[in-house]
């Protein structure tokens, strides 16, 4: 009988041993043994050419790691109070980006005016920081008080660095120019480690045009969708401008992918238009609640497989 429990606790011995020895050969940035472990592992882009919702991304000259498909905290946003916040509170959009994360999808789209900065940083209690992406966008229009916000905003989320900040809802054809105080802060910041790379949300097509020759910005979120609802313009006038963006080396998100929940009559032809026919390298939806999230998930799972 001590014979067979010795040699029992002699091989549990050396198992243990090998786990311990693998995971100590791993980078330290994926290395975590007291935080939550995602069930559904970040893919690399596969060379069989099916697009998972879990495939890393290099976004941008920077090459920022993204899930290629992200999770949005900001459906229905105003009045600095999103949708998910009014519905599930701060714990609860918390819980939704951990589920997400739990499921291979590590990026999480918020926003000041979002209102949803609380809810991360009560999700960074629960997963590592270095294995998830945080996207966030100002309104600021003054340079001083954009300095202020991303002091604040690293406070709301209890993050040291923000991994992409974007100028947000940028409409004029001379954002360039506008805008220049405010880039100015940015690239300080992001030399100061404060963030690791920008752009800005775009929110009509002349601005979109001028994004392809900036030689600021390098990732930008667009809206795109197969029925041209809240875009900028119609699909056909939009996608070679996207193409544009993306031959100069500009990351590209794309968002609206559903017009804002308008088209859950057709969700799969949208999500297959976001996979194949979209030139955006990732793409952002807003879920307001896990089920929901869920779904989305495995809608695009299913037609990942499906051929283009």
């Amino acid at each position: 009988m001590r014979e067979k429990m010795y040699k029992t606790n002699r091989r549990e011995f050396l198992q243990a041993s090998m786990a311990v020895a693998a995971a100590a050969a791993l980078p330290a940035t994926l290395r975590s043994a007291t935080t939550t472990a995602p069930a559904t592992a970040p893919t690399t882009a596969a060379a069989d050419g099916i697009r998972r919702p879990t495939d890393v991304i290099e976004l941008g000259p920077e090459k920022v790691k993204v899930s290629r498909m992200a999770i949005g905290t900001g459906t229905m946003g105003g009045g600095f109070s999103s949708n998910q916040l009014r519905k599930l509170g701060v714990d609860g959009v918390a819980d939704m980006l951990v589920y997400a994360y739990e499921n291979g999808i590590f990026t999480w789209d918020t926003s000041d005016s979002y209102g949803t900065h609380a809810a991360i940083k009560v999700a960074l209690k629960k997963v590592p920081r270095e294995k998830v992406t945080i996207l966030t966008k100002t309104p600021a229009v003054e340079a001083d008080k954009l300095k202020l916000d991303l002091e604040r905003f690293k406070q709301e989320m209890g993050t040291d660095y923000i991994d992409i900040i974007l100028l947000h809802s940028r409409l004029s054809p001379d954002w360039e120019t506008l805008d220049k105080p405010l880039m100015d802060v940015l690239s300080e910041a992001k030399q100061n480690k404060m963030l690791r790379t920008l752009g800005i949300s775009i929110h009509s097509l002349e601005a979109m045009k001028v994004a392809a020759k900036s030689t600021w910005l390098e990732v930008c979120l667009c809206r795109i969708n197969p029925a041209g609802i809240r875009m900028d313009a119609a699909p056909e006038d939009v996608l070679p401008q996207m193409e544009e963006l993306k031959a100069a080396g500009k990351g590209i998100i794309g968002m609206k992918v559903l017009g804002e929940g308008q088209l859950k009559d057709s969700v799969d032809d949208a999500l297959l238009f976001a996979l194949n026919k979209s030139p955006a390298h990732s793409f952002t939806i807003g879920c307001e609640s896990k089920d929901e999230f869920k779904d989305n998930f495995d809608r695009i799972t299913r037609l990942a497989a499906q051929p283009a």
